[in-house]
């Protein structure tokens, strides 16, 4: 089978194309053939070494297709089934623990970019049937991250208002979750061509943080001046003060990125001062997968899928990530 290695140095061009045998079904796994998988940011990290995982590597955590063989004691799916790989093999219900956290597709465990794979059966997961391999390979990061970060940590409601950063797969997610549940979206980019894709998907306000550089004040006065009560934060940094200043009292302001950077003093009064809640999340379990999906087959939600590359040019695929030019998700597709 082929696969799609880091090898040497970490950097993009070092990913080249191997040959591997393909992987039996032991007890209690199965094998599933990818049919396509989807870039995050954390991938592009994780190739240019800053994600801690060691050469060689087989990169990238999302990805979606079909069981094609089961091993002996495998009850909870079957051959045939279209699953998703989980993010964390280990983490299948309740909170974080760092034995939950011990193993990441793509990074301290082989990832997606292969033809097979053999995983636990308990780290899989069935999708929404309305979905392509394509849609449904961007769920198992950015999705489950945007739907922990609304439902699970901010407790979301209907006539909420949260204000997502940008127009990557997370916030984007955000965007799309939130409307599906009632809620009232703010969201920044840089980019006026973004911001009016993002209006047709029910965005309620809209800020270009080119023009708009204070923008946590246009956010306040888009919530009647009430403040946001959920920021879905994925700018780091560069953002998170702003954040902070936009948050209602009694709001939540959750950490998920770090794309302007990993340091900044931190206006420590206004958390105290609005009682805010300041989370760090990082993807979520089985258990909050399987209430996602649930949610998207219900509502028949289809993720934004904006580039579509042939596996054999994922170094294309990374360099158009690289370029922060997409809107929504960047997937690889396999032979059909």
């Amino acid at each position: 089978m082929k696969a799609y290695e880091v090898q040497n140095a970490w950097k993009i061009d070092s990913i080249v194309e191997i040959e591997r045998e393909k992987p039996k079904a032991g007890p209690g796994h199965v094998v599933v053939a990818i049919k396509a998988a989807s870039l995050n940011y954390r991938d592009l990290l994780t190739i240019e070494g800053k994600g801690g995982a060691k050469l060689p590597l087989i990169p990238f955590s999302d990805g979606a297709g079909d069981i094609v063989e089961v091993g002996q004691g495998v009850t909870r799916v079957k051959q045939g089934d279209r699953v998703c790989p989980i993010f964390f093999p280990g983490w299948i219900e309740g909170g974080p623990s760092a034995y939950g956290r011990m193993k990441a597709l793509g990074g301290s465990a082989p990832g997606t970019l292969q033809e097979f794979m053999a995983l636990d059966a308990e780290a899989v997961t069935p999708f929404p049937a309305h979905l392509s391999y394509l849609e449904a390979s961007t769920l198992p990061c950015a999705a489950v991250t945007a739907w922990r970060a609304l439902v699970d940590e901010g407790r979301i409601k209907p006539g909420d208002w949260v204000l997502v950063q940008g127009t990557g797969g997370v916030s984007i997610f955000a965007l799309q979750f939130a409307k599906m549940l009632g809620a009232k979206v703010v969201v920044t980019s840089s980019s006026e061509e973004k911001l009016q894709r993002a209006k047709a998907l029910g965005a309620d306000a809209l800020i270009n943080y080119k023009t708009t550089p204070e923008w946590a004040r246009a956010a306040l006065e888009a919530s009647g001046g009430a403040g946001i009560d959920i920021v879905v934060e994925v700018g780091g940094a560069g953002t998170l003060n702003q954040s902070l200043s936009c948050a209602k009292v009694g709001g939540a302001v959750v950490v998920i990125g770090l794309l302007t950077g990993v340091k900044q003093e931190i206006l420590v009064p206004v958390i105290f001062g609005k009682n805010l809640r300041i989370i760090g999340i990082s993807v979520g379990s089985r258990e909050q997968f399987e209430a996602m999906n649930k949610a998207i087959a219900k509502h028949k939600m289809k993720p934004v899928v904006d580039k579509v590359f042939h596996v054999k040019q994922v170094r294309e695929a990374l360099h158009a990530m690289q370029a922060a030019g997409h809107f929504g998700k960047i997937c690889v597709e396999f032979e059909k």
